[in-house]
């Protein structure tokens, strides 16, 4: 892979030192500024190539008060899955030459309406939306102001906007038929709140692949998407006989929860209790035992969102577009081998 020369280091200052002028001088050869000699350009020209000097455009908009914004307003930035996703969103709105101004709604829509207005007032050229809620109405006012809106992981039902995500039904299904294929037919089921549409549609992947197999077992326990969640709903499953014999938890913090009310109990990972995860947080492999995950592909969800966002604001007639990313399971052991094979 050919080798990127690192540029970031070098300052406008730096230039002016080493050919020997002002910054000012350096500025007006960057912005081609007539009232510079050509002789002297030809100098700071060859000062800027010797240098690899980058100009900072985003640097230069704010000084022409031509800064170019979009917000993203996630539901939980504590969560790791939306600071791996920002990553993504960062790395290519800088690219774009744009500005970030990033909300946490907190799962809750009073602040997401709130972070909203605010983007509106800053006057954001588009927004980067995961809904914290499945209400479409309080949108609806944002676009009809002209701003575009992107869905990334979460879409409000009946929103008719450009969307990236992954196939939450056949993802969560994939997940559940691993346990399947280990002899595993006592399976629950730990998700977040309905009103949340990434929630609802694993719940309804985990069941479609039990009623696929033929299983008629089905525990579902729903909570907040928090630890403290998981660890109810882990909890709930139990205190109430049958206690399953595998359980997919469908949010990483969540599973951590669900991890801990299972070492409480006394239960042994995978001997008693098989667990497959949502995510593949830096932590997955430091468990023990290692933890089987579904793996989402974050900073693609982030890139594809920014560039969707603004093909959108450079085409704001075009087509809608509904980007779904490919997941895939990361076996670890957490689920153990053949059920048959496991000792109770």
């Amino acid at each position: 892979m050919r080798k990127i020369k690192e540029t970031s280091s070098i300052t406008i200052e730096q230039v002016a030192r080493e050919a020997g002028v002002s910054t000012a001088t350096v500025s007006r050869v960057i912005n081609k500024n007539d009232a510079v000699s050509p002789e002297l350009q030809a100098q700071v020209r060859k000062v800027i190539d010797r240098l690899g000097y980058k100009p900072n455009r985003s640097a230069r908009n704010l000084r022409a008060g031509k800064v170019r914004k979009v917000g993203v307003l996630f539901a939980d930035i504590q969560n790791p899955f939306f600071t791996s996703v920002l990553a993504g969103i960062e790395a290519t709105l800088q690219q774009a030459d744009y500005v970030l101004l990033l909300g946490n709604s907190n799962e809750d829509p009073r602040i997401e309406q709130m972070h909203l207005q605010v983007f509106q007032e800053e006057g954001v050229a588009g927004i980067i939306l995961a809904a914290a809620t499945n209400t479409p109405n309080i949108y609806q006012e944002v676009i009809r102001s002209g701003i575009p809106i992107l869905a990334l992981d979460r879409a409000p039902g009946g929103l008719r906007v450009d969307s990236v995500s992954i196939n939450n039904i056949e993802t969560a299904a994939m997940a559940t038929h691993h346990l399947i294929k280990l002899g595993h037919k006592d399976i629950a089921f730990i998700g977040g709140p309905e009103t949340i549409s990434t929630a609802r549609l694993r719940r309804e992947g985990y069941q479609k692949a039990l009623q696929e197999s033929g299983i008629d077992f089905t525990r579902v326990e729903l909570s907040n998407y928090r630890q403290s969640g998981g660890y109810d709903a882990m909890r709930r499953l139990l205190s109430t006989p049958p206690i399953p014999s595998a359980v997919l938890v469908a949010n990483n913090l969540m599973t951590l929860g669900a991890l801990q009310a299972i070492h409480e109990s006394g239960k042994k990972i995978p001997q008693q209790i098989a667990l497959v995860g949502f995510d593949d947080m830096p932590w997955a492999t430091s468990l023990q035992p290692p933890l089987t995950v579904v793996a989402q592909p974050t900073y693609e969800l982030g890139s594809i969102a920014v560039r969707l966002l603004l093909d959108r604001i450079q085409y704001p007639d075009g087509p809608i577009q509904q980007v779904t990313l490919a997941t895939h399971l990361i076996v670890r052991e957490s689920c153990g081998g053949k059920l048959a094979a496991i000792p109770g």
